[in-house]
């Protein structure tokens, strides 16, 4: 019972917090209006935290470890049941986003969060995302070269960039293009993939830059 308590606590501080920061940002908001919010005092945030900036890594940490197995999940069975094919790759790398930003239990905050953290420079923030999951872009990064062989590194890796952007963006759902009435969330998701996956594989096909 005891360590129910302790979860239901800890799980109320990182709701708190992740729909404060999408609203405020991490600078904008004080540990004050954590607590105030989870209704827990501040002893509670430190016992289960330490401090704010280990607070901001483990809202990050909370959605982004489930979605970077499901990733490479997909990813080891694209590699195994489709050795040599693109599409099966990028749909292992955009179809947990799409669905975790679809979520209907806080993935359209984290999805600001997520802006927080492009918008705002916060080098501990990065440095923990980039040693936690920075290897998740190196396996999806090696595993996409071997299907597009003619392209240099360089070129590689701005056309990686350009695919986080456009997938933080279909994340965000801020495009024309909304879920028409009678369609389905998941339904919806689906064609978001299909066609941002369609899109991406035919700019990584396209020619070498001159």
């Amino acid at each position: 019972m005891v360590a129910a308590a302790h979860f239901s606590t800890k799980d109320r501080i990182l709701g708190a917090a992740e729909e404060l920061f999408a609203q405020y940002g991490f600078a904008g908001t004080s540990l004050r209006q954590v607590t105030s919010r989870a209704d827990v005092n501040i002893a509670a945030v430190n016992y289960h935290f330490g401090s704010k900036e280990n607070l901001v890594n483990e809202v990050f940490r909370r959605r982004m470890d489930d979605m970077t197995a499901q990733r490479l999940g997909q990813l080891k069975a694209a590699l195994e049941q489709h050795p040599g094919e693109l599409e099966p790759i990028l749909a292992a790398f955009v179809e947990p986003a799409l669905a975790l930003a679809q979520d209907r239990h806080g993935g359209g905050a984290f999805v600001r969060v997520i802006a927080r953290a492009y918008a705002e420079k916060n080098d501990s923030l990065r440095q923990f995302l980039s040693d936690h999951y920075g290897h998740v872009l190196r396996d999806f990064g090696k595993a996409i070269a071997a299907c597009v062989p003619g392209l240099s590194k360089e070129e590689l890796y701005w056309r990686l960039d350009f695919f986080s952007g456009a997938l933080t963006y279909a994340m965000a759902d801020f495009g024309l293009i909304k879920r028409p009435a009678g369609v389905s969330e998941t339904a919806h998701r689906e064609r978001a993939a299909r066609e941002l996956i369609r899109f991406v594989e035919a700019g990584l096909r396209a020619g070498h830059a001159k």
